[in-house]
């Protein structure tokens, strides 16, 4: 074989390899803004996954504990969503409220109360977007969107049901949440 056709094999060998590290790249690709400087300790990845709607991919998105933790129950955890979409605001904003519904809170003045915090934490988003939430138990939470803070909410209630919408045995998906929580597929 000539030099110019192992060079041309080279170069698509070359080409190949970027692309598919290129279409695996929203998964590692995440970057954690301020929020391990909230974090008592660094931050590492427990699990991942992606959400899918219809078939459609909406985001993947990263459950990050505390080194030494092995559950984010009780010790501060952050979720870092990369969207795969655009989406608007005040949708992530309605979607996060009527899945808190689901869960169990029922006083309308507390979800209109919450509904105001998160108008402020969720920005619209576009494909490629990333948004952070770093949950302190007890405390609240704070999130960035592209690195940037966009609120500090000091209601530990909202932070939990929040945070409860992927991570709570009732939540509307079991298989996600079994993979950020790093159980191998195994809903418990």
């Amino acid at each position: 074989m000539n030099t110019t056709r192992r060079r041309a094999r080279l170069g698509a060998c070359v080409a190949a390899g970027l692309a598919l590290a290129l279409q695996m790249m929203p998964l590692y690709a995440y970057v954690l803004p301020a929020a391990e400087e909230f974090a008592p300790a660094p931050l590492r990845v427990l699990g991942e996954g992606e959400m899918r709607w219809l078939g459609f991919k909406l985001y993947d998105v990263r459950l990050l504990v505390a080194a030494g933790a092995s559950a984010p129950e009780a010790d501060p955890h952050a979720l870092a969503i990369r969207y795969a979409r655009d989406i608007d605001g005040r949708r992530l904003v309605d979607t996060s409220i009527d899945e808190m519904r689901r869960l169990g809170e029922r006083d309308e003045a507390t979800l209109q109360r919450w509904r105001d915090e998160l108008a402020r934490a969720l920005p619209s988003v576009r494909a490629g977007d990333t948004l952070v939430g770093l949950h302190q138990p007890g405390e609240g939470a704070r999130f960035w969107h592209e690195g940037r803070l966009t609120a500090e909410i000091d209601d530990p209630e909202l932070a939990r049901a929040f945070f409860a919408i992927w991570l709570d045995a009732r939540t509307r998906e079991p298989e996600l949440r079994a993979r950020l929580l790093g159980l191998d597929g195994r809903a418990q």
